[in-house]
């Protein structure tokens, strides 16, 4: 098995290929952007418009961003991926890294280190600047919650963006991950969630975030939520390495 982890020389090239791919790196840089642009713009438009202006949980509405940079995660993890089926690029990836383990586990950590690291600073970013403009309704660092929530925020894109990765290694096409991602997390899991009750709590957007609310909520913890998130995650992440051992190039 130690012949199947990756190497650092792996793990560069997985860096280089991201870096060169235009949409893909900047998918990661709209990530900060977008989460923390939209956070700051809304809460300075009404934040002090009165308690509860921006949601009835005000830790959660400290993240609001999120529902825009999330949709920059997904594109991220699925574009990283993508990349590969296009152009005959698996083919040349795998002639330079036979092992199809190796290849797929060094693509999959980059991702995921990248989008952790990325996710992390756009939690306290969000957080730290948002608050900012929540006049005598902001949150500080140290209130309950808070540090567990940018903790979850950070892991919660790291997780999306491997969730849409594994996906797109399945499907071969970031269009079709995103075409089925974006309405899911908008729209279904929504009216799932209005509809159906304590059901909605294992959707996995619905239970990453649980660590970011104030309380918990349907009956999941913080914690727990992450966790249900996370196994949405390794389980497309398994389906996703399953496909490409089987695929031919």
């Amino acid at each position: 098995m130690s012949t199947a982890l990756p190497t650092r020389p792996v793990l560069h090239s997985e860096w280089i290929k991201i870096r060169s791919l235009r949409g893909t790196f900047w998918a990661l840089i709209a990530v900060l952007a977008a989460t923390a642009g939209i956070q700051v713009l809304t809460a300075a438009a009404i934040g002090q418009a009165e308690p509860g202006s921006m949601g009835q949980d005000p830790l959660f509405a400290a993240y609001y961003g999120l529902l825009f940079g999330q949709i920059a995660a997904m594109t991220f993890g699925a574009s990283a991926l993508s990349a590969e089926f296009q152009n005959s690029a698996l083919r040349t990836s795998l002639t330079a890294v036979p092992n199809r383990t190796r290849f797929y586990l060094s693509k999959m950590v980059m991702v995921g280190v990248l989008a952790l690291l990325v996710g992390q600073i756009t939690a306290l970013v969000t957080f730290v600047a948002g608050q900012a403009f929540m006049g005598p309704y902001a949150l500080e660092l140290g209130d309950p919650g808070t540090y567990r929530s940018i903790v979850g925020c950070g892991l919660y894109l790291a997780l999306m963006s491997l969730f849409a990765a594994g996906l797109a290694a399945v499907l071969k096409s970031g269009t079709a991950v995103l075409s089925l991602l974006i309405p899911f997390v908008l729209l279904v899991s929504f009216i799932v969630g209005e509809a159906s009750g304590g059901v909605a709590q294992f959707l996995p957007d619905r239970a990453g975030q649980m660590v970011m609310h104030l309380s918990a909520q349907d009956g999941l913890g913080p914690w727990a939520g992450l966790g249900v998130m996370a196994l949405w995650a390794g389980a497309a992440v398994f389906g996703g390495w399953l496909a490409v051992r089987r695929r031919d190039a």
